[in-house]
Order: structure tokens, then C-alpha cells, then sequence
């Protein structure tokens, strides 16, 4: 008899759709092939967070993908606010002020915060156009490092930066990952992506893996393409 595929916790599922009630029929439609969500902007506009509240309370993991960027004293009351409402994992820009007051407001909470190093879209031409006097990958190391100080609890970068990040910040460290694109699928606007298994190989702690599965005709059979792969890694 062959063994039922279950969802793989590393594996986050985002829900990057225009309503509620289209992300609740995919979470549906997923069944127990996925166990964790991102909620993201998109959502964040409706009714992300009830949303958030009731897949919690089914027993999923949620992401807050918020990239919360402001002054540290209204990322602190932010992060506050979110640390209460029982999710897992809520981003925010990595920079020391930003990441500061987020650690400082998650308290004793379960909550781990993450940092955005660089965005997968960009790339280093992308980042000379906007001012930046680094490659991604070294924006990325230096971006890490301060995290570490900072003392959040992992990073937001591409499987390309996964080793690196592994590297400077330790076994333990969370390294998420988005970009990831399996083999069969388009890499639509990521410029730096890898496949589930490169990523898991090189050092990711999750995967971010949106399109593949969610434009798929049979989004739950592409979903658990995934995680084969991700289990032959």
C-alpha cells in the first residue's frame, strides 16, 4: 500500500489572492496537503487577520508577511498588537531600528520575527539603481549580521543567500525562503529562485511557494509535487 503524502511543515503556502473567500476555497482545496499559510498584503486589506484567527484555530501555521517598515516606535506598537493574536511568524525590513522594536514588542510571545534582507525580484543592477552600494549577496551577509545582533528570530532571503545565511548565523536560525520554483513551473518575477530541493540543500529552513501550486489546474496534486521533492532532499 503506498504511504499518504502529508503536508510538509516546511513548506508555506501564500495565499496572494484578491479576497478572503478565494484564499478560504484554495485553503479548502488544499486540504491536508499544506499546513502553512502566508497572508499577505493583498489580504491585509480585507480580512487577513480573521482569516489568520480561523485557519489558527484549525490547527495551521500562519505567516504574517506585513514587512512592517516605519519608525521604531510604531513597529513596536504593531508588532505588539500582532504578537497577541497567536500567529507564528511576522516580517519586518531589515533594519536595526525596525528590528529592534519588533524583538522588544514580541515579549514572551510564540511569535518569531523575521527580517526581509533583499527582495527576490531585485537583482544587483536593481539595487545600484536604487542606491545601494552592495551586490545582493553582500547586502544580504551584512543585512544578516545585523539580525543576529538585533536578536531576531531568522531571515527572509533567496535560496541563493540560504548557505550564506546558514553560514553567519547558525543551525538554529530561521532562513525562509521565497523564490522557490520547482522544476516544471515558470519562474515569473523571481530573478533569483531555485527548486524546493536546491533551496532545502543549501541550507532553508522553509520554502515560500506561491504560483507553481496556486495556477496549477490541480493546485493540491502540485502541492504535494512539492513536497515529494522537498522529501527526496
Amino acid at each position: 500500500m503506498t504511504p499518504k503524502l502529508l503536508a510538509d511543515p516546511r513548506l508555506i503556502l501564500p495565499l496572494d489572492l484578491p479576497s478572503v473567500a478565494e484564499a478560504r476555497a484554495m485553503v479548502d482545496t488544499l486540504g491536508d496537503a499544506v499546513s502553512f499559510y502566508k497572508i499577505g498584503l493583498e489580504l491585509l486589506a480585507t480580512d487577513g487577520m480573521a482569516l489568520a484567527r480561523d485557519l489558527k484555530g484549525e490547527g495551521k501555521s500562519i505567516f504574517l508577511d506585513w514587512k512592517l517598515h516605519d519608525i521604531g516606535a510604531t513597529v513596536e506598537r504593531s508588532a505588539r498588537v500582532l504578537a497577541g493574536a497567536g500567529c507564528d511568524l511576522l516580517t519586518v525590513h531589515a533594519e536595526p531600528q525596525v528590528m529592534q522594536a519588533a524583538v522588544k514588542a514580541k515579549g514572551g510571545s510564540d511569535l518569531k520575527i523575521l527580517a526581509v534582507t533583499v527582495l527576490t525580484s531585485l537583482n544587483d543592477a536593481d539595487l545600484i539603481e536604487l542606491g545601494y552600494a552592495f551586490s545582493a549577496r553582500d547586502l544580504v551577509a551584512r543585512r544578516i549580521r545585523q539580525a543576529v545582533d538585533c536578536g531576531v528570530d531568522g531571515i527572509v532571503s533567496s535560496p541563493h543567500e540560504a548557505a550564506l545565511a546558514r553560514e553567519i548565523a547558525g543551525p538554529d536560525f530561521l532562513v525562509v525562503t521565497p523564490g522557490v520554483r520547482p522544476f516544471w513551473s515558470a519562474k515569473n518575477d523571481q530573478v533569483r529562485a531555485a527548486t524546493p530541493a536546491d533551496a532545502l540543500k543549501a541550507g532553508a529552513s522553509h520554502l515560500v511557494c506561491g504560483r507553481p501550486i496556486t495556477a496549477a489546474n490541480d493546485p493540491r496534486e502540485a502541492a504535494l509535487k512539492v513536497v515529494a521533492e522537498m522529501a527526496e532532499a
